[in-house]
């Protein structure tokens, strides 16, 4: 089956908010060129430098209200300019991560996934960043190496589009790769169910090493409701394991036990400073990206 082009999958009222939201990194890693994080040459950053006379092309924002107050004359602040960040995203691509729900077959949290890492990629780059990609497949890793510009938006889109769900989550011979590439100062942010005890073990070993995780955690309605009324067959698309049920029966036990797993992987996210939040398929999109990327008004929306 055809897939349309990543760019078309964000829809339209995502791609308009991403303008509002920014990726800033825990610590800066200064003298890397021009982009948004902190480092030694001037620009529009965030830690205040100095005043210049307003210019022609200047930002409104960027000008200093008080000062005119007091001087009558348009003065800008000038400010450290940041230096970029190298963005990684890891997608999970294990048969999971094709589950979808009965009300919307076609929406699976594989496709969720691309449009969130499809929209973290334009953040990222907009701001002169470089961002890379892993797909975390069973066979192995598939690997586009940062970069920034059009022509890597066109990589990560190819690779996004060509990424499909199927066996486990690879083992640790096969992620050796990214120790490999993903440097200290890097920032990563894995994209999956987080159902696997490998992926929550990859992201904590990445934050203990040093780099900064976040983690985009995907759920199905199926899983945060359990809305069965039924007698259900439910499948393991990963071990092929069955187990034949009442719904209704099933219900209570199923809640209780899968909210203490999901409390349980919270607080080994937190107990790592690794920054998470959780994902619903019946969420609007850009949600996540607004706990993770907006400002401060938005920690409280991410853990």
């Amino acid at each position: 089956m055809t897939r349309e082009p990543v760019a078309q999958l964000i829809p339209p009222q995502v791609r308009a908010r991403l303008r509002e939201l920014r990726i800033v990194p825990r610590r800066a890693a200064a003298g890397r060129g021009l982009g948004m994080h902190a480092s030694r040459s001037r620009g529009s950053g965030l830690e205040f430098s100095q005043y210049r006379a307003y210019e022609l092309g200047d930002e409104p924002r960027q000008i200093d209200w008080k000062l005119y107050a007091r001087s009558d004359r348009f003065f800008v602040r000038e400010a450290e300019r940041e230096s970029p960040l190298v963005l990684w995203l890891l997608l999970d691509a294990s048969a999971s991560m094709g589950q979808a729900d009965a009300g919307a077959p076609s929406f699976t949290r594989m496709s969720a996934a691309r449009v969130l890492a499809a929209s973290i990629a334009e953040i990222a780059l907009a701001q002169h960043d470089a961002c890379g990609l892993v797909v975390l497949h069973e066979q192995g890793l598939r690997l586009v190496p940062p970069g920034s510009g059009p022509r890597q938006r066109d990589r990560l889109q190819l690779a996004l589009h060509e990424a499909e769900p199927g066996g486990r989550f690879p083992g640790a011979d096969r992620l050796l790769p990214l120790w490999e590439r993903v440097a200290p100062d890097d920032m990563v942010v894995l994209i999956g169910d987080c159902l696997d005890e490998a992926c929550v073990a990859l992201a904590e070993r990445l934050a203990a090493a040093g780099r900064e995780v976040l983690a985009l955690r995907l759920l199905t309605v199926a899983e945060r409701d359990f809305p069965f009324d039924d007698g259900r067959r439910f499948h393991d698309p990963e071990t092929g394991e069955e187990l034949l049920g009442d719904g209704r029966a099933l219900r209570e036990e199923f809640l209780r036990r899968f909210g203490a797993a999901r409390r349980g992987m919270d607080a080994r996210f937190d107990a790592a400073g690794i920054r998470h939040v959780e994902h619903v398929l019946d969420q609007p999109l850009d949600l996540p990206l607004r706990r993770l990327f907006g400002g401060r008004a938005a920690v409280a929306g991410a853990r």
